[in-house]
């Protein structure tokens, strides 16, 4: 049933579509949505960064990103992949990088993030699933939440990136859950990657309403039907794309990176994605 304001609300607009119609008035066309600025993930062209850094970011806008994630430095020093990205036209607001073993190491890598310009320092587990199982996940959202409170006294932000072993079950518990709620909001954001939370069972979607706000940078990739469940481009599988961006605000995701990893043809890869995400009307 409606609530009271709902239904005035309806009532208001079939009154105005009413009158407009008595006068000849045609009424505004609410035109949908789409979406203005669609990154890329430089490891689906890692290949090509391998060989030439410049000329590939440079291909890559030529697409039409807009936007990069990055996942090394490709050999080049931070001024360096300054510089190619503002030749190229691109901006990477964002990095991703293992869990740092030591506090130098990680101030090393914050001292980096600053020198590019990025925004966020994105952390990723780089193996299976710990061995102490739910104990293991405590210490993991502890140590990020002390390295959010590191990059937030240099002006940045750490973010969590999934794989598909945070969704499987330990005992009662999920890891990708607890690290939600053990880690402090005001600290740590995450980045969700859509194809490893579906391809793990999970539904994207859900997790946008259950933690509103905890999503500024999502990776997209398609997954195939069962049983393959492999990587595919965006808009080439069986992921909705459509309903999960029309909640990218409840996300609050700003960035959208396009990922695929294991692409025959990177460029081209990255060029089928671009254009259906640009196509796409939300």
């Amino acid at each position: 049933m409606q609530n009271r304001r709902e239904f005035l609300s309806t009532l208001g607009t079939a009154a105005g579509a009413v009158v407009a119609a008595r006068l000849g008035l045609a009424l505004p066309v609410q035109r949908p949505a789409r979406l203005e600025r669609i990154g890329l993930q430089l490891r689906t062209v890692r290949t090509l960064m391998a060989a030439d850094v410049e000329r590939t970011l440079a291909d890559v806008a030529a697409i039409g990103y807009r936007e990069v994630e990055f996942e090394g430095y490709f050999g080049r020093t931070p001024r360096q992949v300054r510089a190619a990205l503002a030749a190229a036209g691109l901006d990477a607001p964002s990095s991703l990088v293992a869990l740092p073993a030591t506090d130098a190491e990680w101030k090393r890598t914050l001292d980096d993030a600053r020198a590019v310009g990025h925004g966020w320092v994105v952390v990723a587990l780089a193996g299976a699933p710990l061995k102490n199982g739910v104990a293991d996940w405590e210490r993991i959202a502890a140590r990020l939440n002390r390295l959010g409170a590191a990059a937030r006294r240099r002006g940045l932000r750490v973010a969590y990136h999934n794989h598909g072993f945070e969704l499987a079950r330990q005992g009662t518990s999920i890891p990708y859950d607890l690290l939600l709620r053990a880690t402090d909001r005001a600290k740590v954001d995450f980045e969700m990657d859509v194809y490893s939370v579906t391809r793990a069972g999970g539904d994207p979607v859900a997790y946008f309403v259950a933690h509103a706000g905890r999503f500024p940078l999502v990776h997209l990739a398609d997954v195939s039907p069962p049983p393959g469940r492999e990587m595919r481009e965006v808009g080439k599988g069986t992921i909705d794309f459509a309903a999960l961006l029309k909640q990218r605000n409840l996300a609050g995701a700003s960035h959208l990176f396009v990922e695929h990893d294991e692409a025959r043809s990177p460029l081209a890869s990255a060029r089928a994605s671009y254009r259906y995400l640009a196509g796409l009307e939300l």
